[in-house]
């Protein structure tokens, strides 16, 4: 024991050589007992930890809990917890924090030390010979980790500490930690509540809640702890939002703070149903709240059942102009409009929309609207399917009710699950396929559907067309080649559509094209020109409606129809017009109310221009749609030099009376009209001889010479017999008639087309032989510049008069709408209604 205490004082006044051979000198005495020599490796290893010898101390005592026997393990831990804990002490005083809470850590997690600690006989001996305090060493070790850790910021591992800290103390210790505990839970609170605000506001919702927890572990969850901590739960779509809401609730039960974070947290994991209920308690907080800015907050919101209010109107108005039926490509199930809407009510889009209303306080400011007008676009916008029909096309009832993807992939179903399929693909909830989504044994809902078709395919997203007809990899020239182009609901699809996409018989892109709308690619646009003979311009951007329906009838005139009064009800949507859908009326009568539809609805008399055989619904208009297929006639245009020079000719006193009465006899006259089949046809009529020039030939046509006053003599030749054997002995009357085209009383400078003018809402009936009334001043010089435009070649009809008031056309071939010019006589025209049946 003399040579152990010479070498503990030798080392305290770090005489370290001199130590060591003290050391070495006790181990004479030890008789190779291993536990004394234990305990004097130990000795040695503290004595030279004291003398600042840190490292090589601990490298001994590391090498002696190796090497020593199970049951001597106990006192190596333990002056390794106790250095530890020392060299904590030092790295806590020089603040290298993290050093510290290293060295506390390991003190700790040897287990050697605690508040009632274990110890045998050598610990006793150690504790006495040093001094040590195992139980005071222990305090120290945890409540130092916990201030390092909060030093260093670790403040979640701060909490962790204290509360493993607090777990290993019995009740006594807990009493002796007091004010340690309270000043620590206060100090790591407040810096945990910082530190969650500041990560709060940076929008770290995972460090924010962190930090928060941190502090609520503590015992320092207040309001606004619990409130932050449930917003950013909320971010993060966590279920724990949800406890937090119920504990603002609780801590203010008056308020409404905690209903409207519990609608926000239930809304955030898509409990619909449970947010609106929320929301409710949340309004009413608001209104029974006794501070005035309180309930002045109540302004902010609407209630539910408005909100809901609002976004209907906006389906409804989108809905307006969508199919009624359309088939869910998620789902793969056919759904009607109420399925639509109920489908879109339960959607995540819906909710999100529903709460973006309620909490705005005007929902009808423009930005708001166009938002809910985005939204609901976006949800219910469709794609539409232009293909030929086959055989074996699948129809509503064959899949009504079942889920089209899991059918037998047979015949038309194929066809049916792979559009579905490219359009779900393709990021579209809705598809429309008009062989299996309209309902054909409705009469109501199949007329509704032909008007609306144009409309349907017009505010379509996207329009797929499949072309079965086109192999994979087809080279450019293939689409011009399809049939696709000579059906006649294609051409109203292809019309009314803004965005397009062909597809070939294995659904790949044609061309591998895959630009968003092929109605911008310059290569395929060009092909569908050359093989329709549309307008480029008119590819891309067609507007319906009947101007220009010469040019558009031309357009379709070519295509054919399954259905023979398809080739007219194909057309409604393509004009602009709703006529009624009737089955079974045959073609020349479908096609003839389409004709009267679209002079009636613009006055266009361009529908007159035409080649080939009357029509028995009325003799002015075509029996098939392939008349039109001639180009329009179009009016010849004078130059200003060459029209001045006319008007010079015509300006004497006569002239000027006579032409200035005829233009107000024009002006007078009111738009072309049909009523019961019958065409009111404005006119400028000539009285005409008709001589037979040549016997019907092999050919069954006939030349005849046509003599008129104030115009040049005409010859035309026609299969229809002008002159009827039993009136060969007397000279029947016709008449040669120009219809009126509304749009020469414009001057030259003006725009000449019927296009560009409106008729009368409600224009007087004429009676063919009533007299003329004019009105206001007439412009001479613009009645002069309109007999001379008058005198230019004209398209006109050869009527034949029967009796005084009835007029009707006697023959129909093109070669008798005859060109006529030279006019010397303006006296000769008159002016006249004739009503041709």
């Amino acid at each position: 024991m003399g040579c152990i205490s010479k070498g503990i004082a030798l080392c305290g006044q770090n005489r370290i050589e001199a130590a060591m051979k003290a050391f070495d000198l006790a181990f004479i005495f030890a008789d190779e007992d291993s536990k004394t020599i234990h305990f004097l490796l130990l000795i040695k290893a503290i004595a030279l930890f004291n003398a600042n010898q840190h490292e090589d101390a601990m490298e001994r005592v590391h090498e002696l809990a190796t090497a020593c026997h199970s049951a001597d393990t106990l006192a190596c831990r333990m002056v390794e917890a106790y250095l530890n804990v020392q060299l904590g002490i030092n790295a806590f005083n020089d603040a290298r924090h993290s050093e510290a809470a290293e060295h506390f850590s390991v003190a700790i997690n040897t287990g050697a030390l605690s508040s009632k600690p274990a110890v045998d006989s050598i610990c006793e001996d150690l504790c006495v010979l040093f001094g040590w305090d195992i139980e005071s060493s222990w305090k120290i070790a945890n409540q130092k980790r916990c201030n390092a850790l909060v030093q260093l910021s670790r403040f979640r591992d701060a909490v962790v500490s204290y509360h493993h800290m607090m777990d290993m103390s019995d009740e006594i210790t807990q009493a002796n930690c007091l004010d340690w505990s309270t000043a620590f839970k206060n100090k790591c609170s407040t810096l945990c509540a910082a530190n969650g605000d500041a990560a709060f506001n940076a929008c770290d919702y995972d460090e924010a809640i962190a930090f928060y927890s941190a502090a609520i572990d503590l015992g320092y969850g207040t309001f606004t702890i619990f409130l932050n901590r449930c917003k950013a739960n909320t971010e993060k779509g966590r279920e724990e939002a949800l406890v937090d809401a119920q504990k603002v609730i609780e801590l203010e039960p008056s308020s409404y703070i905690g209903y409207q974070l519990k609608h926000a947290a239930l809304h955030a994991t898509q409990r619909f149903n449970e947010a609106i209920d929320a929301f409710n308690s949340m309004l009413s907080k608001l209104e029974g709240a006794s501070e005035l800015h309180i309930r002045n907050l109540r302004k902010q919101y609407i209630r539910p059942v408005e909100a809901e209010a609002v976004i209907q109107k906006s389906i409804n108005t989108q809905l307006e102009n969508a199919p009624l039926r359309l088939l869910d490509t998620a789902r793969g199930i056919l759904c009607d409009r109420g399925a639509q809407i109920t489908a879109f009510k339960t959607s995540t889009e819906y909710n999100e929309l529903l709460r973006f209303v309620m909490t705005r306080p005007d929902p009808r400011e423009d930005l708001h609207e166009e938002h809910i007008r985005e939204v609901v676009e976006k949800y219910f916008r469709c794609v539409m399917l232009s293909h030929r029909w086959d055989e074996t096309e699948s129809l509503l009832q064959e899949i009504q009710g079942k889920v089209v993807y899991k059918l037998r992939p047979i015949d038309g179903i194929v066809k049916l699950q792979s559009f579905c399929s490219i359009a779900r693909k393709a990021g579209y909830r809705w598809a429309w396929m008009d062989t299996c989504c309209i309902d054909k044994t409705n009469n109501v809902e199949l007329g509704e559907s032909i008007n609306s078709m144009f409309v349907w395919y017009h505010h379509a997203a996207l329009t797929i067309v499949y072309l079965s007809d086109v192999p994979p990899s087809s080279e450019s020239g293939a689409l011009e080649k399809s049939v696709w182009n000579k059906r006649g609901w294609t051409f109203q699809e292809l019309m009314a559509s803004k965005c397009i996409l062909f597809y070939q018989k294995d659904w790949t892109l044609y061309l591998n094209n895959r630009s968003p709308n092929h109605k911008h690619s310059n290569e395929i646009i060009e092909e569908l020109a050359d093989a329709t003979g549309i307008d480029r311009e008119a590819l891309i951007s067609f507007h319906p409606g009947t101007k220009n329906a010469r040019r558009t009838l031309q357009w379709a005139c070519s295509r054919i129809t399954t259905r023979q009064e398809d080739i007219a009800y194909s057309l409604f949507g393509v004009f602009n017009l709703r006529p009624r859908v009737d089955y079974g009326e045959k073609k020349q009568n479908a096609l003839g109310r389409l004709l009267q539809e679209i002079i009636n609805d613009h006055g266009d008399i361009t529908t007159l221009d035409w080649v080939g055989r009357p029509s028995e619904f009325n003799s002015c208009l075509p029996a098939e749609m392939t008349s039109y297929k001639a180009p329009p006639y179009t009016s010849p245009s004078l130059s200003p030099e060459k029209l001045s020079e006319s008007v010079s000719l015509l300006r004497h006193a006569g002239t000027i009376q006579s032409a200035e009465k005829l233009y107000s006899e024009l002006d007078s006259l009111h738009a072309p009209r049909f009523a019961h089949k019958h065409l009111h046809l404005p006119c400028i009529a000539f009285r005409s001889t008709i001589r037979r020039m040549s016997p019907r030939g092999k050919d069954k046509r006939i030349t005849y010479e046509v003599k008129t006053g104030g115009l040049q003599d005409l010859l035309i030749t026609t299969e229809d017999e002008l002159l009827p054997t039993k009136l060969i002995s007397r000279t029947p009357q016709f008449l040669l008639i120009r219809p009126w085209d509304h749009s020469l009383l414009e001057s030259p400078n003006d725009v000449d087309s019927v296009d560009d003018w409106t008729p009368p809402e409600s224009p007087a009936d004429v009676s063919p032989d009533g007299p003329f009334e004019e009105h206001g001043v007439v412009d001479s010089e613009r009645a002069l510049r309109l007999i001379v435009r008058l005198g230019q070649p004209f398209s006109a009809f050869l009527l034949r008069r029967e009796v005084r008031t009835e007029y009707r056309r006697v023959a129909s071939d093109y070669s008798i709408i005859a060109q006529l010019k030279n006019m010397t006589r303006i006296d000769d025209m008159k002016v006249r209604t004739v009503e041709i049946s």
